[in-house]
């Protein structure tokens, strides 16, 4: 029996120094790797994501995994479901409209990057660094001039009736376009929102799940001549389609701004490579990339900007054609994503 004891005791030696090893070289292996969390379009193949992973492995030596978990709202949700037990290293994509609920939630930890002064101050929502900006633009209908209809000059215009099921929105529970475009009725219409929205009803022809859905899926296939997106989205098709069709409309009562954020998650399983990639997100180098897969502004004052973000009578990159940024309380939009999304299902 005493034989039989030790037998057993051996065996869970043994099989306890093989789990150590294992769980080990796990870990070890681990810190070779940093994942990331993302939005569908920065991870696609027409995104940042793919070159990003290339240069990130050339000046660090890390392997770069970018895990595309939808839209914005859909990647922070993710992030907060595993709170307790990140599997992921950084978030990427939160906004200054989720930037209150993702804060409040206390999923990052902070980090001031290397070149943090190299930053645009007014990008620098976040006096903690807890959520350190990357790229920026103002959120624009934008307008498919074929097909030959007068385009808004205001957000009041858009209700007009010879717009009837012209708009494809997004879906603020899951976009952060779609979220943006909530806050924007806020600020212009303050407590008047609702009605804003009753009246533009008739006018939605649908709301997209996401970004992608909404601009790549149908309008750009003709849908509908008017869809929310960036005032930086006409020079992809000046720079890949050769067309000017695609024009952002600019209203004079102004635009709400969109600042992207990425964190280092708090618990990542790769702390150190984490904080490696928010320096290399920042860098001119990474930086540099974004205005061409991104488009949108980078946030470092020294990255360059392609030719066809110049602005030009036949399209509107530029964020100078801007004269006024709005902005809306995060609380009172969260709010009124619910009391939206309830009068359009009616």
């Amino acid at each position: 029996m005493k034989h039989f004891f030790k037998l057993i005791l051996f065996v869970l030696i043994v099989v306890g120094v093989a789990g150590c090893k294992k769980q080990s070289e796990v870990n070890a292996a681990r810190q070779n790797e940093v994942v990331v969390y993302a939005y569908d379009s920065f991870a696609s193949e027409w995104g940042a994501g793919p070159a990003l992973v290339d240069l990130f492995k050339e000046r660090t030596g890390l392997t770069l995994t970018l895990v595309s978990v939808g839209d914005a709202v859909q990647t922070l949700s993710r992030a907060e479901a595993e709170k307790t037990a990140p599997q992921a290293d950084v978030v990427l994509g939160v906004d200054n409209n989720l930037l209150m609920r993702a804060k409040n939630a206390g999923i990052a930890r902070a980090y001031k990057p290397k070149n943090a002064d190299e930053i645009s101050a007014n990008l620098v929502l976040d006096a903690q660094w807890e959520f350190a900006p990357f790229d920026w633009s103002y959120f624009a209908l934008i307008y498919n001039s074929e097909f030959g209809i007068t385009p808004p000059a205001s957000l009041a215009d858009l209700t007009k009736s010879e717009y009837a099921k012209s708009l494809i929105l997004l879906d603020p529970r899951t976009s952060s376009p779609g979220l943006g475009f909530v806050a924007w009725t806020c600020a212009e219409y303050g407590d008047g929102y609702l009605d804003y929205w009753k009246a533009l009803k008739p006018n939605i022809l649908t709301m997209a799940p996401g970004w992608s859905a909404g601009y790549g899926a149908l309008f750009l296939q003709g849908e509908a001549p008017l869809v929310i997106s960036y005032t930086t989205s006409p020079p992809y098709h000046v720079e890949y389609d050769d067309t000017s069709q695609y024009k952002a409309l600019i209203f004079d009562a102004g635009h709400p701004m969109q600042v992207e954020f990425a964190a280092v998650l708090k618990g990542a399983p790769n702390q150190k490579g984490a904080e490696a990639f928010i320096d290399f997100l920042l860098s001119v180098e990474a930086q540099n990339v974004l205005p061409r897969t991104q488009w949108m502004y980078p946030a470092n004052k020294n990255a360059a900007l392609p030719e066809s973000f110049a602005a030009t009578d036949t399209f509107l990159p530029a964020g100078a054609r801007v004269n006024r940024a709005l902005f809306a309380d995060p609380e009172k939009t969260g709010r009124a994503v619910d009391e939206i999304m309830r009068l359009l299902a009616q």
